[in-house]
């Protein structure tokens, strides 16, 4: 046998000029982190990431005079929630005195206000500063971000440092008009619905509403009660689902009429106010634990739809039956629509749309629905493509923001390593191109919350954003604790996670050809919209970051180069914790009365720091 050599002295090759940190282990150093956006992203960000991440120096910048996002800017006649007000809400901090099963917008947006103040956001937030460009410098391994105020276009814009920038704009923030020719010579009200103008009195007008996505739907429902005439240009077939949380499970006999009554009670929205009474708020109020019960209740449908979205599916084949059967009762009025209202694609290809009213408003003798094509537009009205001219006084844009796959990254310039533009490298791919819809590589320190393929077709929205903003928290606590100067998914995670959503995806309605916001507007597209999986199992992926998926650079012993620096000089420090200096520390915490601690758990939280 062989002799084995011992090593009298430790190897220094890999270690000449390394200079020890003198900082403790146990002491994690202070990010300077940017959220861009104030909407329910932002304000939950600005909930999680001081609790989650500690010593963080957080400024959240919002465009908007106040928070609460596109509950603050949509102020159309009937804007309202699709989703039950009591599963439209932050898991921590429930409202259990909704007025409605399905809340307008004004009260969603004091609910968000009302949250952010409880939990002191605003000592974060700038108002009325808009983001106008956020560039990464490599040789200081930070960002900068350029911010214009908004309330005085005349002063110049300043520029601020930040360690991380992570993006909370949301999908739909980038609004436009469409690009139809004479759009300028129209004469009369014009207006995007996300741009409405409250002092605008419709009551007795001709008006034109151009769209059928959600704000279209509800839109159509309100106006067609006051106007003179409504003509509403539909490019595409949508289903009207009668709830959103259609499952296509289906229900014995004996649970039918319960199943029924709670469902039109508390998932249908109808096109009236829902209001619960006095007494049932004031119960809910009075008893948390009933009220958990109750809101658990209903939260718990939208955890079962996922069935819905396989193609051939026998739960997607019954919600098809059943909205179906459900539109033709609808517009029995004026059967002739239907061919042009049902579909050929299959439910959940485009988002679902509750639509109580919208169908109905469509029989009406003062509703002329219309899927000819838009020529141009004149200085009188809209020539559609068959040379019809329909004279209006107004016309409402409802065709949403600008969702192709370049205008999903943020509504400014975001310049990475080697100055390259996010919007190009997405539009070079044809696909907003992200590692789990967190971050894109050679863009260091960003992430997104909201962004692409950022929730689930189940669940709700806020609880996705809760574990999103909670996997990014992960990421901030690393790269505080460990010296890490940058980090950002390499190109092979990437590449996998496409190329693992593309064949998911093959399976799902979502690769049938209809034209939605899932795909950016392109049939067969990439699926960007959505998660690819359910959102359970969206949770089980963000709740460990897989370290080994993304490339490192870290911060020197004091030269600040970081390309070149021991990754574990400034993350190791003097060999020191903090608590074992003080000797008021209890330093045996890992010691418990036998049983009172679960296996499971020993040494799992010995040495947990900040």
């Amino acid at each position: 046998m062989g002799s084995v050599e011992y090593l009298t002295t430790p190897p220094t090759a890999n270690a000449p000029g390394l200079q020890l940190v003198d900082r403790y282990i146990d002491e994690p150093r202070s990010l300077r982190v940017a959220v861009i956006g104030g909407g329910l992203s932002g304000i939950t960000a600005g909930i999680l990431l001081p609790a989650k991440v500690p010593g963080i120096r957080l400024t959240i910048y919002e465009k908007n005079a106040e928070l609460s996002g596109t509950w603050l800017t949509n102020v159309y006649p009937g804007v309202r929630c699709d989703i039950p007000s009591h599963a439209y809400q932050s898991t921590f901090a429930p409202k259990a005195d909704w007025s409605d099963a399905f809340s307008y917008g004004p009260e969603i947006r004091d609910y968000w206000q009302s949250v952010a103040r409880q939990h002191n956001v605003y000592q974060y937030v700038a108002l009325q500063r808009r983001v106008e460009a956020a560039v990464w410098d490599e040789a200081t391994g930070t960002w900068a971000v350029t911010v214009q105020d908004v309330s005085d276009l005349a002063s110049p814009a300043t520029t601020a440092t930040f360690d991380v920038v992570v993006t909370a704009v949301g999908r739909f923030d980038n609004w436009s008009l469409p690009d139809y020719p004479g759009l300028a010579d129209f004469q009369g009200h014009l207006r995007h619905a996300q741009n409405w103008d409250p002092s605008f009195d419709p009551a007795g007008k001709r008006v034109a509403v151009i769209g059928n996505g959600a704000s279209g739907i509800q839109l159509v429902t309100n106006l067609q009660r006051t106007v003179q005439r409504l003509d509403h240009y539909v490019r595409n077939r949508t289903w009207i689902a009668s709830s959103f949380a259609a499952s296509g499970i289906t229900t014995t006999a004996e649970d039918a009429d319960a199943t029924a009554a709670d469902s039109q009670q508390h998932h249908e929205r109808q096109a009236f106010a829902q209001p619960y009474s006095a007494q049932d708020r004031a119960d809910r109020l009075a008893d948390p634990a009933a009220y958990l019960a109750f809101r658990k209740s209903i939260e718990a449908k939208y955890w079962q739809r996922f069935a819905t979205v396989f193609r051939d599916s026998p739960a997607n084949a019954t919600i098809r039956e059943s909205f179906t059967k459900t539109m033709v009762e609808r517009v029995a009025k004026k059967t002739a629509l239907l061919d042009d209202l049902i579909p050929d694609f299959a439910p959940n290809c485009r988002r679902l749309t509750p639509g109580p009213g919208y169908l109905e408003a469509l029989t009406e003798d003062n509703v002329d629905y219309i899927r000819t094509p838009i020529a141009r537009f004149t200085a009188t009205g809209i020539e559609t493509s068959d040379g019809v001219h329909r004279e209006v006084d107004a016309v409402i844009c409802a065709t949403g923001a600008d969702t192709t796959q370049s205008a999903l990254a943020p509504p400014f310039p975001v310049r990475g390593r080697g100055g390259k533009l996010l919007s190009d490298v997405y539009r070079a791919r044809g696909f907003p191109y992200t590692y789990l819809g967190t971050a894109t590589p050679g863009f260091p320190n960003l992430f997104y919350i909201l962004g692409p393929n950022a929730n689930g077709p189940s669940g709700t929205i806020p609880y996705s954003v809760e574990t999103q903003t909670t996997h990014i928290s992960k990421i901030l606590r690393k790269i505080s604790r460990e010296g890490v100067r940058s980090m950002a998914p390499s190109t092979q995670a990437t590449d996998d996670f496409v190329a693992w959503a593309n064949r998911f995806f093959e399976q799902t309605v979502f690769s049938e050809p209809c034209r939605s916001w899932y795909n950016a507007g392109t049939p067969g597209g990439f699926i960007s919209g959505l998660w690819p999986g359910s959102t359970s199992h969206l949770t089980a992926v963000r709740r460990e970051p897989r370290w080994e998926d993304y490339e490192y650079t870290y911060l020197g012993s004091g030269d600040n180069k970081g390309e070149e620096a021991n990754r574990f000089a400034w993350y190791f420090g003097n060999g020191w914790t903090r608590k074992e200096k003080d000797q008021a520390e209890d330093l045996t915490g890992y010691l418990h009365v036998p049983g009172t601690v679960s296996l499971r758990d020993v040494h799992e939280g010995q040495y947990s720091l900040p």
